[in-house]
């Protein structure tokens, strides 16, 4: 992948780039504007005066140098005053300027004319594959402009395309064939809607009836579960109280028990070993299991927990790798990009059908669950496109 390298859409890019520069310049000023006064923005401790001194907005934490400004403190202060949300829209579209859409151009090579990300095997501690120059991984998708940068990732080639094929909720499967929780294994196999099976289950309606309401808040617990989210960081995310949210965790729980097992017993053996293992054996240590300091210890135990499930899809991500590069070896087509559960492939447009049933073919054979691994594939004529 990182020999082939990526094709970019410089054009395409230079457009997105006036276009963040041009709100930039809108934001600071109705940033100043709220502020009454010019100060600069990028400044944390210039910030906090305005915040904290000038707006009177109450202090949500405090780091060495002052009251904290971090994003997760303007979230806390979004409804208080109309300056944060202008922040909170500066920083992100900053962040999408300066780290991507102002960078990718100038790391094009001078004689591929395309980027040469590096991968790395050993960065991130679950196992899964992280990049750098650019950081892949990292690109956010959940926003226009972050999919605008995916947009500008394109084909090599008039007649080629982009193909992306990812694993659909590899790590929830995973969960249900640790657990082999009945409900769970169930709707896998009977290829259903997991988050509304989720929610006809929590809210003890059903199927039919699951609003998209409840669906979200299910997927949100389903995830939160996953990762080891405490109530109040469930309240925080679904914007509840507390009470409510631990409601919603004990409820699943209940319908879940299963899962309930597999946490506490992963966390138990993980105590006894010093560490967990992932489906594959890859061995990770986690002495903080024993530390007397509540903190470390709890976030040891969610660490555990999401090690055996992230650190297996990696491994299996890993697997199937190497099986969609053997299987590519009779086209023209070639690897480009593995980002989490997916990979990109720059597919020459005559082949793409053989490909595409190749590629599912040695991503879903990667691994034999006790539910079935499902992949979903997409063509375009860019990344975000697919």
């Amino acid at each position: 992948m990182a020999n082939v390298g990526v094709s970019v859409d410089a054009a395409a890019l230079l457009t997105l780039n006036k276009t963040l520069l041009d709100e930039m310049t809108a934001l600071t000023q109705s940033i100043h504007s709220h502020a009454g006064s010019v100060f600069n923005i990028n400044s944390t401790q210039q910030l906090g005066v305005v915040l904290f001194e000038t707006l009177g907005l109450p202090v949500i934490k405090k780091n060495k140098t002052g009251p904290s400004t971090d994003n997760e403190v303007l979230v806390a202060l979004e409804d208080k005053h109309p300056i944060i949300s202008y922040m909170m829209r500066y920083r992100m579209v900053d962040k999408l300027q300066s780290t991507y859409v102002s960078a990718l151009p100038k790391l094009v090579h001078t004689k591929t004319g395309r980027i040469h990300a590096s991968f790395h095997q050993t960065i991130a501690v679950t196992g899964r594959l992280s990049s750098s120059n650019p950081n892949l991984q990292n690109i956010p998708i959940r926003t226009p402009e972050g999919a605008q940068i995916r947009g500008a990732f394109c084909p090599s080639t008039p007649d080629s395309q982009i193909l992306s094929a990812d694993y659909s909720q590899i790590e929830l499967r995973l969960l249900a064939h640790f657990c082999e929780d009945p409900a769970l294994m169930a709707a896998y196999r009977a290829n259903g809607d997991i988050h509304a099976q989720t929610a006809s289950q929590l809210f003890q309606v059903p199927l039919d009836s699951v609003t998209k309401t409840q669906r979200n808040i299910a997927k949100t617990v389903n995830f939160g579960i996953l990762y080891g989210q405490s109530p109040y960081g469930l309240s925080k995310q679904l914007r509840i109280a507390r009470s409510e949210a631990k409601q919603l965790v004990d409820a699943y729980f209940n319908q879940f028990p299963a899962i309930r097992g597999f946490i506490d017993s992963t966390i138990e053996q993980a105590r006894q070993d010093g560490g967990v293992r992932t489906l594959w054996g890859r061995w990770r240590a986690l002495p903080d299991l024993t530390s007397g300091n509540r903190v470390r210890r709890q976030h040891a135990e969610r660490t555990a927990v999401n090690t055996r499930i992230q650190g297996t899809a990696a491994d299996i991500m890993k697997i199937a790798m190497i099986a969609v590069h053997d299987g590519l070896k009779a086209f023209k087509s070639q690897l480009i990009i593995q980002v989490h559960d997916e990979v990109v492939i720059d597919v020459v447009k005559a082949e793409s059908e053989a490909v595409a049933q190749v590629v599912v073919a040695a991503m879903q054979s990667a691994a034999e669950l006790k539910v079935p691994l499902v992949v979903d594939v997409a063509m375009g004529d860019s990344w975000q496109a697919c």
